[in-house]
Protein backbone atom coordinates (compact mmCIF):
# COMPACT_ATOMS: atom_id res chain seq x y z
CA UNK A 1 0.00 0.00 0.00
CA UNK A 2 1.40 3.33 -1.06
CA UNK A 3 1.58 5.95 2.30
CA UNK A 4 -0.85 8.52 -0.26
CA UNK A 5 -3.44 5.29 0.17
CA UNK A 6 -2.42 4.41 3.92
CA UNK A 7 -3.52 8.49 4.61
CA UNK A 8 -7.15 8.26 2.50
CA UNK A 9 -7.66 5.04 4.15
CA UNK A 10 -7.30 6.61 8.10
CA UNK A 11 -8.99 9.51 6.93
CA UNK A 12 -12.20 7.32 5.73
CA UNK A 13 -11.48 5.60 9.01
CA UNK A 14 -12.05 9.13 11.08
CA UNK A 15 -15.21 9.46 8.85
CA UNK A 16 -16.67 6.63 9.99
CA UNK A 17 -15.84 6.83 13.44
CA UNK A 18 -17.59 9.95 13.57
CA UNK A 19 -20.76 8.92 12.50
CA UNK A 20 -22.54 9.28 15.90
CA UNK A 21 -22.48 13.18 15.64
CA UNK A 22 -18.90 13.63 17.98
CA UNK A 23 -15.83 14.99 16.05
CA UNK A 24 -13.29 12.38 15.63
CA UNK A 25 -9.53 13.14 16.13
CA UNK A 26 -6.16 11.24 14.39
CA UNK A 27 -2.59 12.09 14.85
CA UNK A 28 -0.03 11.92 11.90
CA UNK A 29 3.56 10.85 13.19
CA UNK A 30 7.23 10.73 11.39
CA UNK A 31 9.83 8.73 13.84
CA UNK A 32 7.36 9.43 16.76
CA UNK A 33 7.11 12.72 16.54
CA UNK A 34 3.59 14.26 16.08
CA UNK A 35 3.13 16.88 12.66
CA UNK A 36 -0.61 17.16 12.56
CA UNK A 37 -3.32 16.24 14.30
CA UNK A 38 -6.69 15.89 12.22
CA UNK A 39 -10.00 16.41 13.73
CA UNK A 40 -13.57 15.32 11.13
CA UNK A 41 -16.31 17.71 12.57
CA UNK A 42 -20.01 15.23 10.99
CA UNK A 43 -22.20 18.37 11.77
CA UNK A 44 -20.10 20.37 9.22
CA UNK A 45 -18.71 17.98 7.27
CA UNK A 46 -15.46 18.99 7.38
CA UNK A 47 -12.01 17.90 8.30
CA UNK A 48 -10.03 20.36 10.59
CA UNK A 49 -6.11 20.37 10.46
CA UNK A 50 -3.85 21.46 12.64
CA UNK A 51 -0.17 21.42 11.94
CA UNK A 52 2.47 21.12 14.48
CA UNK A 53 5.84 23.03 14.35
CA UNK A 54 8.53 24.11 16.60
CA UNK A 55 8.66 26.74 18.40
CA UNK A 56 4.92 28.00 16.67
CA UNK A 57 1.69 27.78 17.76
CA UNK A 58 0.02 25.45 15.65
CA UNK A 59 -1.42 26.45 12.71
CA UNK A 60 -5.22 25.05 11.78
CA UNK A 61 -6.67 25.10 8.60
CA UNK A 62 -10.51 24.00 7.38
CA UNK A 63 -11.27 21.22 4.17
CA UNK A 64 -13.63 19.79 3.05
CA UNK A 65 -12.27 17.57 0.38
CA UNK A 66 -10.95 14.16 1.57
CA UNK A 67 -8.60 14.47 -1.09
CA UNK A 68 -6.69 17.94 -0.59
CA UNK A 69 -6.51 16.98 2.88
CA UNK A 70 -4.69 13.99 1.93
CA UNK A 71 -2.49 15.61 -0.14
CA UNK A 72 -1.73 18.38 2.51
CA UNK A 73 -0.76 15.24 5.23
CA UNK A 74 1.26 13.32 2.67
CA UNK A 75 3.26 16.45 2.05
CA UNK A 76 3.75 17.22 5.68
CA UNK A 77 5.43 13.53 6.48
CA UNK A 78 7.68 13.62 3.76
Amino acid sequence: MSQLQGILTRLKNLHEQANGGEPAQRFFEVNGERKCQVTYNPKSSTFELEIYNEKEKPKRYQFDNIDMIAIEIFDLIQ
